[in-house]
């Protein structure tokens, strides 16, 4: 869970990793957030370096962890 009272601006374009109820895992970059929601990039198109240019998906905090990824991949 990523707790959003403690996030900062320098925490934009960190890893993220989802893990939903079902069970399933996806990585992206987080691009910002609100009162309630994490806006996630999941997909673009290996385009990291860019991922600020991509739509950010509401994603639930409670559901994110940070990672630490060694390369940069879709």
């Amino acid at each position: 869970m990523i707790d959003l009272a403690q996030l900062e601006k320098s925490n934009i374009g960190d890893w993220v990793e989802y893990r939903g109820g079902a069970g399933e895992v996806e990585r992206g970059r987080l691009k910002g957030w609100n009162d309630k929601f994490i806006f996630v990039v999941y997909k673009c198109g290996g385009e990291w370096e860019r991922f600020q240019d991509f739509t950010g998906v509401a994603t639930s905090p409670k559901d994110l962890r940070f990672i630490k990824m060694s390369s940069e991949h879709d």
